[in-house]
């Protein structure tokens, strides 16, 4: 929810302008709409299909306004909280339930009440939930998730999901023989650097659809879709359609073939700074209000460092750098960020940093743990 932040007498364009306003100690979201806004229409301009934004990634309804604005009306959807959460936001949004693994009561709420048409599976018994909960129903399109090799994924997920080729080819036939339509999804993995990974993603579904000789009527590419933090080296996006393309190009699908892909990280990433406070310093250490239990539990388990920097309202830093070891707000002992930050040798308590690239995968993950929370939410041209 985007909150007014109290006493700041004025509407502000920066986050330094914001803070040599604001009274409270933080730590504050701050959200940029048009970036998002611009990220969904670069990103349809270049995708030849339709984008479904993956709600995982990111539910703030500010972010999800800005990529309706945008053009993306589409939504991955991963349980029956998601799917009542942007259908209450958002009545006249398309849903495909793509998570593969979903309960009975889940199934035919999704279907009786929201009107989703779009299911995921990866194994037989998963698909004898849908032919025993619903109606033989050619609208209704069921998607087998192909497991896909690791090639340079920060997270792989074809070792939780994801059918072989034969297994796929199997449950294509089944879908078709029992009068719903048939579909192929496959997903590389979270914040794959390899643009060559879809492409090899997609000579497997090749490899199925002619094991199979079932015709499908629709394709998910998925996501994946990496953003640069620290250290990292990013290919363009550019580079994966270019991949994606040239994939595509060698399966020959029919024209009538939907073709979308699901990406969050690649949308929300750049639109969203956490702005955390300096508690305390020791020495080397500092003490920030918020950590692993709030924004940061996915720079925690993947390494990732986002780009910051720090901020003293109404004067400046030292230009000397020092390395410090950044602890979290809890009093859990893992509540540390990984490797050290580069900042200002006289950074000290009452001073801020900004975390960017913040907007993927930190508030849909924060806890609340031990009490802990973002203090104010603010929306920036």
């Amino acid at each position: 929810m985007t909150i007014l932040i109290r006493n700041l007498g004025e509407m502000h364009s920066t986050i330094d302008a914001i803070l040599s306003n604001y009274e409270g100690d933080g730590p504050i979201r701050v959200i940029w709409p048009r970036r998002i806004k611009k990220n969904a229409q670069h990103f349809q301009r270049l995708f030849s299909g339709n984008v479904v934004y993956a709600v995982k990634c990111n539910p703030d309804p500010t972010i999800l306004e800005a990529l309706k604005q945008g053009g993306i009306n589409n939504f991955d959807v991963a349980s029956i909280g998601e799917i009542e959460f942007i259908k209450t936001w958002n009545q006249d949004s398309t849903l495909y339930f793509q998570h593969p693994v979903k309960s009975r009561s889940a199934i035919n709420l999704a279907y009786q009440k929201h009107g989703v048409r779009h299911f995921s599976i990866d194994h037989r018994d998963e698909l004898n939930k849908i032919f025993e909960e619903l109606p033989t129903n050619p609208e209704i399109v069921v998607y087998v998730r192909l497991a896909t090799p690791e090639l340079g994924a920060k997270e792989d997920l074809s070792n939780k999901f994801g059918a072989n080729a034969e297994e796929a080819s199997k449950l294509l036939k089944c879908i078709y023989g029992g009068g719903l339509s048939p579909a192929l999804s496959f997903h590389v993995g979270s914040q794959c650097y390899r643009p060559e990974a879809y492409r090899v993603a997609l000579a497997l579904v090749k490899e199925v659809l002619n094991i199979s000789a079932i015709p499908i009527r629709c394709l998910n590419l998925g996501g994946g879709f990496p953003v640069t933090y620290a250290g990292d080296l990013v290919a363009p996006l550019e580079v994966f359609m270019k991949e994606i393309d040239a994939g595509l190009n060698s399966l020959s699908l029919d024209q009538d073939v939907e073709l979308f892909c699901e990406p969050g990280r690649s949308l929300v990433a750049e639109g969203m700074s956490v702005v955390a406070r300096v508690c305390l310093r020791k020495k080397n250490k500092l003490y920030i209000n918020d950590g692993i239990f709030g924004h940061f539990l996915e720079t925690y388990l993947h390494g990732f460092q986002p780009p910051n920097r720090a901020i003293r309202p109404g004067s400046g830093f030292s230009q000397n750098i020092k390395s410090f070891e950044v602890f979290g707000a809890t009093c859990d002992g893992n509540d540390v960020l990984p490797g050290k930050l580069e900042l200002p040798n006289d950074i000290r308590e009452g001073d801020w940093i900004e975390f960017g690239n913040m907007g993927a995968y930190s508030l849909a993950l924060s806890s609340g743990f031990n009490g802990f929370g973002v203090e104010a939410v603010v929306s920036l041209c």
